[in-house]
């Protein structure tokens, strides 16, 4: 599966107990939490509550209203309250303590508001749990250990470059955390991850993927697979969910929304690229996927979106820290 991500903005917030800071992540963006001096309570949607200590890291893959709080009872003051200084280009901090200098006793967090671009495995977002905490991963995956060390020495201090490292492994320890829950089977609820594990059937996922803007046939698929028609499109629905049909023009429409949005390609190019012989056409099936027109996602398109973390690129950087 390639995905990559996007983060968008980063915050160190230090503070004194008594707190309680509300998020309201934008709809469609994670939110992640590092704790470099604890411990805080999590309190994540549906008011569950999930005590965390320094060196903890949470990850919430589809946002949504949550806190961090000294106390479970206590109520809390949206983050946009508190004042906040840049400390870099989309890093800033909020520093509210009894003692300016930070005593002991102050949480210490670093957090990042992101974007996951999964392609046409998007709809893995929804099965995702509300909370994903990385300490579930450790005996898994140990070399997520030397990543998180690296984050708690930056959070507590202010060295030379320490926001933008930081931004760095927040999204190194994100994707990490998304990549772990893929490989251990997205907690056995996704028939994503059986057609990936299919070897018949994912040898026609990664064609799809290799030319997406060929005009595949049934026929083509299900000789790709090995199998009659019949057999391949029963074959395919049931595991994915969708028909071959369905599958093909959501991954172009996502790859459409990369390319217009965040890479500024033309809407004509990209109808072009992808098999699209009439942009109206094009444009009508962009906005039954997407839920709005092509032209659109240039609004939306992220103030500034950071460097891109691939999961190669993960393995990679982790190897580096270690």
């Amino acid at each position: 599966m390639g995905m990559r991500l996007y983060g968008l903005e980063y915050q160190r917030t230090q503070v004194s107990p008594p707190f309680g800071i509300r998020f309201g992540t934008v709809e469609g963006r994670a939110q992640f939490h590092f704790v470099g001096r604890g411990p805080v309570f999590l309190r994540g949607p549906g008011d569950t509550l999930h005590p965390l200590n320094a060196g903890d890291a949470v990850l919430l893959p589809r946002g949504g209203e949550h806190a961090l709080v000294s106390d479970p009872e206590l109520r809390c003051n949206r983050a946009a309250d508190f004042q906040s200084k840049p400390l870099c280009r989309d890093v800033s901090e909020i520093v509210a303590c009894s003692n300016a200098s930070g005593r002991v006793s102050d949480m210490l967090v670093f957090s990042g508001c992101m974007e996951f671009d999964l392609g046409s495995m998007h709809p893995l977002v929804a099965l995702m749990p509300d909370v994903m905490r990385v300490n579930t991963l450790l005996k898994r995956y140990p070399e997520i250990l030397p990543i998180l060390d690296a984050m708690e020495r930056e959070t507590k201090e202010d060295r030379a470059g320490f926001a933008g490292i930081l931004a760095r492994l927040a999204d190194v320890v994100s994707a990490f955390i998304v990549r772990a829950w893929v490989e251990c089977g997205c907690g056995g609820s996704s028939g994503w991850v059986a057609a990936l594990r299919d070897p018949r059937l994912g040898r026609v996922i990664a064609a799809l993927h290799r030319d997406p803007g060929r005009n595949w046939t049934v026929a083509e698929l299900a000789a790709r697979m090995g199998s009659s028609r019949s057999v391949f499109a029963d074959r395919f629905h049931t595991v994915t969910g969708m028909t071959p049909v369905r599958y093909l023009t959501e991954l172009r429409m996502r790859l459409a929304a990369q390319w217009i949005g965040r890479e500024g390609l033309p809407i004509e190019t990209a109808a072009q690229r992808l098999g699209y012989g009439s942009q109206a056409a094009f444009s009508r099936a962009f906005k039954r996927i997407i839920g709005r027109p092509p032209g659109a996602m240039r609004t939306v398109t992220p103030r500034s979106a950071g460097p891109i973390v691939t999961d190669e690129e993960a393995s990679a950087r982790a190897r580096e820290i270690r």
